[in-house]
């Protein structure tokens, strides 16, 4: 069993470089088979759900060259296979080879996704989208069989802003006959990753970013070369490391843009921030002061920085709070923080926190991805040792989180028993 062992209380100093989306690239692996020629993906960060993704596509036949964040995928001899249980439920974003299998073949089975226990997660929008396009969905215990002799354009009303469904829902309509129209469509950055594949592709897509997409139909998809954007969760994440230990840490390769409800944040509680065109510096302040944080759709407060932005309100001299309203098990990193020292109650999806308090090394459990990472923040600031069990969930989604903690001056290593 892999453990993370972290000596807390070390200044972090120097540059941490920005991979590629983790959110961006498992929508993007699965869109690629819709090309019948290659696709090259850029920028494509090594975690492990990206070779999760890449055992389902090899599944399907199709032909990958990974190496040095570039991804070579051949589909040009690709087949429609049933997705196994063991390889859908390593991670939750398999559920886009529904769209991508029903757009290519009209025909989908596969079992139900995987991830991180943050909440009951349905797929119903996506499944009510897939019917409005023409098709039939059988489900078998927890098999989806997804049928559709034609798909055709058609309105799309998603009752909730999902970027799961939207992406979804785009990928199974980009070869559907005529217009389809999708409303209340999310507007994530990574929605526009996506699109701009497709595009690339060949596809007829306007809109995506906004709460409306069009997409027109096309027969054939081509050959393209995309860029997975940097990882706004990434640079969130340590950018509130150097909010918490840092002295002029440069987070590297960030879009401004996609981390301003962050940054605003930071800096109402008086986190020293030098914003440059693709930088940020950030450096720990004397004193921090308590803010309230609701997490929102795009382009509000994202879900997957409320559990480790706790970790900073933790440190704040009064009481902050911090309400998760996108997910109902958002919380499951708090026990730990206590545990740890911190003075946090929860009601339901609402903590608060009360500060300052000091924090100590303890054993704690990475009980999901996000909740792994804030146990990671609060051990770099902690004083003491910490041991992190059931790292797995983090190496999901932060390439080389060891390596680029240690360069900017972190005690953290992975110990196997």
């Amino acid at each position: 069993m892999k453990k993370l062992v972290i000596e807390g209380q070390h200044e972090l100093t120097g540059e941490i470089k920005i991979s590629g989306a983790k959110n961006s690239t498992v929508a993007l692996i699965p869109a690629a088979i819709l090309s019948d020629e290659k696709v090259l993906l850029t920028n494509v960060p090594e975690i492990t759900d990206t070779y999760a993704l890449i055992d389902i596509m090899e599944l399907l036949n199709c032909r990958i060259d990974f190496k040095e964040e570039q991804m070579l995928i051949d589909t040009t001899k690709a087949q429609n296979k049933m997705i196994p249980k063991n390889l859908s439920q390593k991670l939750r974003a398999s559920y886009y080879f529904m769209g991508a299998l029903l757009s290519k073949y009209n025909h989908v089975e596969m079992y139900f996704p995987g991830g991180c226990n943050i909440g009951a997660r349905p797929i119903n929008f996506h499944i009510e989208g897939f019917e409005k396009l023409g098709a039939t969905v059988t489900i078998e215990e927890d098999k989806y069989i997804i049928d559709a002799p034609k798909l055709k354009g058609t309105k799309i009303y998603i009752n909730k802003a999902s970027v799961g469904a939207t992406i979804n829902l785009m990928l199974a309509a980009v070869k559907a006959e005529g217009e389809t129209i999708l409303s209340n469509a999310a507007k994530e950055p990574e929605i526009v990753n996506v699109a701009t594949l497709l595009n690339n592709m060949g596809a007829k897509i306007s809109g995506a970013g906004t709460s409306e997409i069009k997409i027109i139909g096309v027969e054939r998809l081509g050959s393209c070369t995309c860029e997975v954007i940097p990882d706004r969760i990434e640079a969130g994440t340590y950018l509130i490391a150097g909010a918490l230990m840092g002295n002029n840490l440069k987070i590297k390769d960030i879009i401004e843009e996609h981390l301003t409800a962050l940054t605003s944040k930071l800096k109402e509680m008086g986190v020293s921030l030098n914003i440059e065109k693709n930088d940020i510096i950030v450096s720990k302040p004397e004193n921090y002061k308590p803010v309230n944080v609701k997490t929102l759709v795009f382009p509000g407060f994202v879900t997957d920085l409320g559990q480790t932005m706790s970790v900073l309100l933790t440190q704040a001299g009064g009481t902050s709070v911090f309400e998760e309203t996108i997910y109902e098990n958002r919380m499951g990193h708090v026990p730990y923080l206590n545990k740890m020292g911190a003075n946090i109650e929860v009601n339901e999806r609402t903590a608060i926190i009360k500060g300052k308090t000091s924090l100590v090394g303890r054993e704690v459990i990475a009980t999901d991805l996000r909740a792994g990472a804030s146990l990671v923040l609060a051990a770099l600031c902690a004083n003491g040792t910490t041991t992190i069990i059931e790292i797995e969930h983090i190496l999901r989604g932060y390439e080389n989180i060891v390596e680029k903690l240690t360069n900017v001056g972190a005690k953290i290593e992975i110990v196997e028993d």
